[in-house]
């Protein structure tokens, strides 16, 4: 299935109404990386997953800010199974209240720029705070690879990561069990994988490569994201992303 998934993105890319590669920029203000932590067993989650759908059309998509939305497994118990979700992404969260970024672990949970945001409980999406100027970030897609550049404002960054998500859109669930029994959930801008590698540094000029992200799960829609981070840190330094072209 990741070959599928994987060849299908590559024919999108090679069709004749596009380039070969698909390139992405940030612009030297930080761009805002927001993380959603949901689950189709949560009750609590669907006004937050409808809202993040929302976002699919609000004004600084990709450029200002980039939404993600991980699905976690540990509600998975109480009668219905996340088919989105995975302990990687319970991890992720676990680690940022590790990190002392959140004060609990809970869903619907959102984290902007690797701290703690509860604006979304009031629909405060335009007071977010504000960002810095760590630099700027390219992302190359050509063939299953992402190629990525990250010229920093500050030389003095010793050990950093490239993150690249593969992200479905459009997707639905008929939930048929657990506390959303009979609905059915729809999804946007949700995590279906995630890679990590080590950025190469040479003359404050950081470059890395790897391949794009497995997944099983196949979306009328894709995007990708890219965002640096420290070794040993989550929170998101630099973030670029976009649609992948359909054909």
């Amino acid at each position: 299935m990741r070959l599928l998934i994987l060849s299908t993105i590559f024919l999108i890319l090679m069709s004749p109404s596009n380039t070969m590669s698909v390139t992405f920029k940030s612009s030297v203000e930080q761009t805002g990386l927001m993380e959603l932590y949901t689950s189709e067993g949560c009750s609590s989650c669907p006004p937050a997953d409808r809202w993040m759908s929302e976002l699919k059309d609000e004004d600084g998509l990709w450029n200002e800010f980039i939404p993600m939305s991980f699905h976690v497994d540990y509600w998975d118990y109480i009668g219905w199974k996340d088919r989105f979700a995975s302990p990687q992404n319970s991890d992720r969260q676990r680690q940022y209240a590790k990190e002392k970024s959140l004060k609990t672990v809970y869903t619907p949970g959102f984290v902007y720029n690797g701290q703690e945001w509860r604006g979304w409980f009031a629909r405060r999406f335009r007071q977010l705070p504000a960002g810095q100027e760590p630099g700027v970030l390219e992302l190359e897609i050509l063939d299953d690879f992402a190629t990525a550049r990250f010229l920093p404002q500050n030389g003095n960054h010793i050990s950093l990561l490239l993150n690249v998500a593969l992200l479905g859109f459009d997707l639905k669930t008929q939930v048929k069990a657990g506390e959303n029994r009979g609905r059915e959930s729809p999804h946007d801008f949700v995590v279906l994988g995630v890679d990590t590698a080590a950025f190469k540094a040479n003359n404050n000029i950081y470059q890395s490569k790897l391949r794009l992200p497995e997944t099983a799960i196949s979306a009328p829609r894709y995007a990708i994201v890219a965002w640096v981070s420290k070794r040993g840190k989550q929170a998101p330094i630099q973030a670029t992303g976009g649609w992948i072209p359909k054909p």
